[in-house]
């Protein structure tokens, strides 16, 4: 075996590698970008939630509105 083969196989293994690790952070960014948007819609979910027990509707079974 020749000192150009057993350099390009370990390059290979080094692309290989790096790529892995490249991918893996690309995954984790993606994940944790995720969680953190699950989170905001939570927490908009309970805020609207909120609002809407906090302010009812102003007419709400007082009037109704019957045309004939």
């Amino acid at each position: 075996m020749d000192i150009n083969s057993i350099m390009g196989a370990q390059l290979a293994q080094l692309k290989h590698t790096v790529s892995l690790s490249v991918m893996k952070m690309a995954q984790n960014t993606m994940a944790a970008g995720a969680t953190a948007m699950i989170e905001d819609f939570a927490n908009a979910q309970q805020s609207v939630q909120q609002a809407a027990q906090a302010a009812p509707h102003p007419t709400a079974g007082k009037t109704i509105d019957i045309s004939v």
